[in-house]
């Protein structure tokens, strides 16, 4: 009986594991169909960019970001992350009365190559979400006004030298 008992565990592990190793496993991912680095960038679909809107408060911006701020002031909060050894960004968040009139990120990397990979997805996403953008030699402005309650811009810029790759964003108030 036991003997038994030891076979019948061992083929259930067994069967448990052919199992587990045969499922789909779920993604994850926000960006299908982007550059993963989208994922931690920009993080969400909601809102203008990483779920917070312009005229979000202070108290918003820190709950949103879940990282405290390397400099910080009523006027402005300054966030850098790394993503790894290659690229790291920034994002400045400027308020005015403890409400956010501008964000400002820019991405930094010495693989061109990505940089240049990463502008084309920001350029596609930001396409889909507002259309019609207007695109002048590596600058792309989006119009947030149509169905936004809030209009606003997005200004997007490729600012890479031959050595250093560097992306800009600024989302500000459309006036």
């Amino acid at each position: 009986m036991r003997l038994s008992f030891k076979i019948f565990v061992l083929i259930y592990i067994f069967f448990l594991t052919i199992i587990s190793c045969h499922q789909k496993i779920e993604s994850t991912r926000v960006f299908e169909g982007y550059h993963h680095y989208l994922d931690e960038i920009i993080i969400s679909k909601e809102g203008a960019f990483r779920g917070i809107n312009l005229n979000n408060n202070s108290a918003f911006i820190k709950k949103s970001e879940k990282v405290a701020p390397i400099e910080s002031s009523p006027e402005q909060m300054y966030f850098e992350y790394n993503i790894d050894s290659t690229m790291n960004y920034s994002i400045q968040y400027t308020l005015n009365n403890d409400s956010l009139i501008e964000i400002s990120l820019q991405i930094n990397s010495n693989d061109l190559e990505l940089v240049s990979y990463l502008f084309c997805d920001f350029k596609d996403y930001y396409a889909n979400k507002l259309p019609n953008p207007i695109e002048d030699k590596g600058h792309v402005v989006y119009n947030g006004n149509e169905g936004y309650a809030k209009p606003y811009n997005i200004s997007l810029s490729d600012n890479s030298s031959t050595s250093k790759g560097v992306i800009n964003m600024v989302i500000y108030r459309d006036k």
